[in-house]
């Protein structure tokens, strides 16, 4: 019977639970920290006319890296190249110090789509492509470069050339009116010439359609535009062999995160605060039986003593009388042998007596008890505690769990960890212990970001908060990065404390939240060969 203080503990934590689950989750925002990554990806796409020594403005639209040294934008954008050998494309990044070169390698009029190539050693910033279905209402956002904030700003070719955030402008989606030519988004973002070739991005910044054209006002009506949809673009992409990166993740605040993982950690600690209680529970329900039959065991093994050494004491006496009557009629032998007899007898009899199972057996023979039935249904007395560290070491599989991510611009397969509980992952990366957690940050040349890496061994959990990073600040990580220069794992006490303070200079510069949060639950095992 379980017994009244767990069944309170029990239904306060139930109640606590409950009220977590029912807490609605809030719709996704515009995170500006997102917008801010994906204005990145968006790129100037100017058409210069060369005439001799001069060069002279042509007009200009936006793009989208979709890919290393690959840029999307519309067809009309950029259709002027192919009839003007004189005319060049310029490619203007974000930020950075230079622009670049750029020529055609797809060309599409009919979806109003075309991929450049960009020449110059270009390393931008790639976008995320939304590849599941839009929402009528959903929150959008147009990212490009309107001519009409270029004019206001009065700005020159020398200006347009060099690199300059692009302009963000909201709106939202009107789903089921799509244009005859091809499959579009239309949207309620402003837009004016100059966006055409730039992203239409949902709040985490992932692209749903390539901004293509608008409808025309006389200035008492709305104004709309239209996005070459993503379907568009996939079959598009796909004929030109470039593959961009895609998810199918909705989008998610990060208070929509936290709130999961605080349901998550509540349901976690009440069914284990609910395991705990049922073994402990049966524990003591396996030591009170335990005790039951080794208290009935002792009083067996006493009454068997005792009756033993009475039939021996009778057995005695009965070959002491028969050696006495054997005296009176002068039978030694007969005395000598009855006598030993009876002596033996006795002696046997006292030992059965004083030898039997004392009470102070019972706790003894009832912890051996305990432990076969323990062993029989295949637990222990100490129940299921596992040090920390033991439940993940060796090979692993690490899976998306994705109620309790946030996924903006990552790959969401499968991860294979190697824990050596002692920090090292894979045999590459040393992390550094933080109370029950290991952390190590990782800043990649390969793009500008930073990613937070943490295991917690005693729950198999794995998790990578990603910070989409301006050039500046991946330049300053790098450079805090290269304070430490050995490579590879370590329990060297000086390279971990270098480690932390590498870490504690990275995150310095990081923002307050990061951009992208995968939590993955880890299980032993390696990943499936491929044949």
């Amino acid at each position: 019977m379980e017994r009244p203080t767990n069944r309170l503990r029990h239904c306060a934590a139930a109640i606590l639970l409950l009220l977590g689950l029912l807490v609605q989750a809030r719709p996704a925002f515009a995170d500006q920290q997102d917008i801010a990554a994906a204005s990145r990806s968006v790129v100037r796409v100017a058409l210069v006319a060369t005439k001799g020594d001069g060069a002279y403005f042509v007009g200009h639209g936006s793009g989208i890296v979709i890919a290393p040294n690959k840029v999307l934008t519309n067809a009309h954008v950029v259709e002027l190249v192919r009839e003007e050998p004189n005319i060049v494309i310029g490619v203007v990044p974000a930020e950075g110090s230079r622009s670049y070169g750029a020529k055609i390698i797809a060309f599409s009029p009919g979806n109003d789509l075309a991929l450049l190539e960009v020449t110059g050693g270009a390393a931008l910033p790639v976008a995320t492509f939304y590849a599941a279905a839009t929402q009528d209402g959903q929150g959008v956002i147009a990212i490009g470069y309107p001519g009409n904030v270029d004019r206001a700003q009065g700005m020159a070719l020398a200006d347009i050339i060099q690199p300059m955030t692009p302009v963000k402008t909201s709106g939202t989606i009107s789903t089921g009116r799509s244009s005859k030519q091809f499959d579009t988004v239309l949207h309620t973002a402003p837009m004016a010439a100059g966006n055409s070739g730039g992203p239409l991005v949902d709040a985490c910044g992932r692209v749903l359609g390539v901004n293509s054209f608008g409808s025309i006002s006389d200035g008492s009506d709305a104004e709309y535009g239209f996005a070459v949809s993503n379907r568009e673009v996939a079959s598009f992409l796909r004929q030109a062999g470039v593959q961009p990166q895609r998810t199918i993740v909705p989008c998610r605040s990060l208070a929509d995160i936290d709130a999961a993982e605080r349901n998550a950690t509540e349901r976690a600690k009440f069914e284990a605060d609910s395991k705990a209680a049922a073994d402990a529970e049966k524990v003591r329900e396996r030591s009170i039986r335990a005790r039951q039959d080794a208290e009935q065991s002792v009083i067996a093994l006493r009454e068997n003593f005792i009756a033993g050494a009475a039939v021996a004491l009778a057995l005695a006496l009965v070959t002491a009388g028969i050696a006495g009557i054997s005296y009176t009629q002068g039978k030694t032998r007969v005395v000598r042998n009855f006598g030993i007899a009876s002596g033996v007898l006795l002696i046997a009899s006292l030992a059965a007596f004083f030898l039997r199972p004392s009470f102070s057996q019972v706790d003894d023979r009832a912890a051996a008890i305990a432990q076969e039935m323990a062993a029989k249904d295949g637990s222990s007395e100490e129940g299921t505690t596992r040090v920390s560290g033991d439940k993940i070491v060796g090979d692993n599989m690490c899976r998306i769990d994705i109620d309790r991510s946030r996924v903006t611009v990552s790959d969401t397969s499968d991860v294979p960890l190697n824990w050596n509980g002692k920090g090292c992952i894979n045999g590459k990366s040393q992390l550094v212990q933080n109370g029950a957690h290991w952390t190590r940050i990782l800043v990649p040349d390969s793009e500008p970001s930073a990613s937070v890496q943490t295991v917690d061994p005693a729950t198999g959990t794995y998790r990578s908060d990603k910070y989409l990073l301006d050039a500046a600040t991946a330049d300053a990580a790098r450079k805090a990065r290269s304070a430490v220069t050995f490579q590879g794992c370590t329990t060297e006490a000086g390279q971990l404390d270098g480690i932390a303070r590498m870490d504690a200079g990275i995150r310095s510069l990081l923002p307050p939240e990061p951009n992208e949060r995968l939590v993955y639950r880890c299980t032993p095992g390696k990943a499936p060969e491929i044949p």
